[in-house]
């Protein structure tokens, strides 16, 4: 093109008449550039061009994509202002409360917004909105009148639907008892909500738990009127079905972390399950969890909040101790009658007479006669194992207690390769040639292989009669039929089986309970109450045993079922350390040099505590390539703060990693607040 023709292109834009500035926020992922950028809006763009809607500019010589953030009057700048090239696409697909919730998570997590808008809105496909969005939600199937009589069997169930469906904001701790369908509870009061018009989202940590909602749910209403929304999804289905929800024909949605950002127009209830599963956390930057975001957006949008799960996490059991949120708890009585019996191995003085062992065998003779037990009766028995495939470790020759490292507790094991050697922890590293057993003081050592493909082989030859199925790993069973049968499975991966399990055995608790991480003993207890649930009643035969020592208050708890007791107490030990929730902490990782430097241009919230450095936990390291020689190796700094500012922490680092990509440091700088590992 010439000059001349150029010119003439220039010359044809037009200024809109009504407020001709757009400020938009570029998609580019940088700290320093995380903030709005003024553009003029030509005419022909004016309508388009709204708050919320998908542009193109020009930024620093190149084309980007952007985001309209407001339009106004008049620019802040006096420099010349380009124009936007064009509009990608006239769809709000960021309203006002979506930008209002980016905002605000931003300053929470020290995050970059548009980072947070990347997780939030699906990528366009142009096809996806030619997809019919007109449709009301009542033309798309029929709705009975929900029964919402499994609501009454909890204390104040009652007045808590009666709130949500009334429009009023009601927060609550759903503690789910055995035997209850949550999906099928959560679905009649989601039916309930969009009958009356507002909108219902629900989260869960997987597709397994997508699958049984949106079952449950075409159970009450039409199978058009349930949206789901997971990563699964291919780009044209996913943006649809956003476009869907955001034109307020999607009334009810259900999905994974991601769909917590979905726009539900008049938005009621939201709703996650099992709020302690990783699976919840965003494991790209800013690492926003779904529960956070959704708590945050109960206070903007003034909606109803559940969460739900048989355990209770501390973060959880905080929002109940500030009166933020209440319980929802079934009571004793009603826990009795649905509650399998549960019991430890060797947990009374006979059981002990009969079998002497019954507290260090990895499998105890009452394990092997709750499992005859149940499968004499026609149903199947569900053996819990921590890990899938085959792992050996080693136990005590004599007692098989197992054979634990005397410097970091870590377990022993022998190292790979033909060479005979010592045993060696699979943690620190360390030989231990001269190992005795704290229990018996025996020095002889046996190889024990865990696993559930090698407990699955055990079990075979020990249960020869019946069929043994492994659900693990890749290799997830959704539903197993009724019978007598064998299933071996990892934690979460647990079939459902109509009629419940006759029993159940959890084994290895001290693969679970003696992991490094702050919260082994609270996943602990949900991994098993997760199995327990899904076991008949004591009234009907069902029974869980659980080997691990009988005296730990993780066994009580669950001998109890009280969840909210342990979640309590799980609470009071954060304070009295100082750990997360009862505090705010922060991981800041980069290589030696480059934490003195950032820490040196931060300002902190006051009462703010530095740990460290030290190194970075194993298996963890840190993005990108730096001088090694000259910055030193990658370490991690804690950064602790009180709870009275919800935001000023993650505010406050927000600011040095501005500072940090403004000053164009080569070292890799990755901040975390509030991560679920610590290290």
């Amino acid at each position: 093109m010439s000059a001349g023709g150029l010119e003439c292109v220039l010359m044809s834009n037009t200024r809109a008449a009504d407020r001709p500035i757009a400020r938009v926020l570029p998609m580019l992922g940088l700290a320093h550039l995380d903030r709005a950028f003024d553009y003029l809006v030509d005419e022909r763009d004016a309508e388009a061009a709204q708050p919320g809607v998908r542009v193109r500019v020009r930024f620093a010589g190149r084309l980007v994509d952007a985001l309209v953030l407001e339009r106004a009057a008049q620019s802040r700048h006096e420099a010349s202002l380009r124009y936007l090239e064009r509009v990608i696409s006239p769809e709000v697909v960021a309203p006002e409360p979506t930008r209002m919730l980016i905002d605000a998570l931003a300053d929470r997590y020290a995050g970059i917004r548009s980072d947070l808008y990347r997780a939030a809105i699906p990528a366009r496909h142009a096809k996806a909105e030619e997809t019919d969005t007109s449709t009301p939600w009542e033309a798309l199937g029929e709705v009975g009148e929900p029964d919402l009589s499994a609501w009454t069997a909890y204390t104040h169930g009652e007045s808590f639907v009666d709130a949500v469906v009334g429009g009023k904001v009601a927060r609550a701790a759903w503690q789910v008892t055995p035997g209850d369908g949550w999906p099928e509870a959560l679905a009649v009061l989601a039916a309930k909500v969009a009958l009356d018009g507002g909108g219902a989202l629900i989260v869960v940590p997987d597709q397994k738990d997508v699958d049984a909602c949106e079952a449950a749910l075409r159970e009450v209403v039409g199978p058009r009127q349930v949206t789901t929304l997971t990563a699964a999804q291919g780009p044209q289905a996913r943006y649809s079905r956003y476009l869907s929800v955001l034109h307020g024909q999607g009334r009810i949605v259900v999905g994974t972390r991601s769909a917590a950002f979905a726009p539900v127009r008049n938005l009621r209830l939201a709703a996650v399950m099992f709020d302690g599963d990783g699976s919840l956390v965003d494991p790209r930057a800013p690492y926003s969890h779904a529960r956070e975001v959704l708590t945050t957006r109960s206070a903007l949008e003034g909606c109803s909040l559940l969460v739900g799960g048989y355990a209770r996490t501390a973060e959880t059991q905080l929002l109940v101790e500030s009166g933020w949120m209440h319980e929802l708890v079934a009571p004793r009585a009603v826990l009795r009658t649905r509650a399998p019996y549960i019991h430890a191995a060797g947990d009374s003085d006979v059981e002990l007479e009969r079998d002497p062992r019954a507290k260090r065998a990895r499998m105890p003779s009452v394990a092997f006669q709750a499992a005859s037990r149940a499968l004499e009766r026609g149903a199947p028995v569900l053996f819990q194992v921590p890990r899938t495939g085959y792992v050996q470790t080693l136990a005590c020759g004599q007692c098989r207690t197992p054979a634990r490292c005397r410097w970091c507790n870590g377990p022993l094991g022998l190292p790979s390769g033909g060479e005979a050697a010592a045993p060696t922890c699979r943690w620190c590293g360390r030989m231990d040639p001269a190992h005795v057993c704290p229990a018996c003081g025996s020095r002889k050592l046996r190889a024990v292989v865990l696993g559930a493909e090698r407990t699955a082989e055990e079990l075979g030859r020990a249960f020869a009669k019946y069929k043994v199925k492994t659900s693990s790993g890749e290799r997830i069973l959704t539903r197993v039929e009724p019978g007598a049968q064998l299933v071996v499975a990892t934690p979460g991966a647990e079939p459902r089986v109509d009629g419940g399990y006759g029993a159940a055995v959890l084994l290895d608790a001290w693969a679970l309970l003696q992991r490094p991480d702050l919260r082994a003993v609270e996943d602990t207890l949900a991994a098993w109450m997760g199995a327990a649930a899904l076991v008949q009643p004591g009234g009907d035969g069902g029974e869980v045993v659980v080997v691990a020592e009988p005296s730990l208050p993780a066994v009580q708890h669950l001998i109890r079922w009280d969840a909210p007791g342990f979640a309590a107490a799980e609470l009071q030990l954060r304070r009295e350390a100082r750990f997360p929730p009862a505090a705010r902490v922060a991981v800041v990782d980069a290589p030696r040099d480059g934490l003195e430097r950032f820490f040196a241009g931060v300002e902190l919230p006051e009462h703010t505590e530095l740990l460290g450095p030290v190194d970075l936990p194993a298996g963890t390291r840190l993005p990108g390539e730096w001088n090694r020689e000259a910055l030193g190796p990658a370490q991690r700094m804690l950064v602790r703060s009180p709870l009275q500012s919800r935001s000023a922490l993650g505010k406050a680092l927000r600011a040095g990693a501005v500072a940090w990509a403004t000053a164009k440091q080569e070292a890799p700088l990755r901040i975390q607040v509030d991560p679920v590992d610590i290290g």
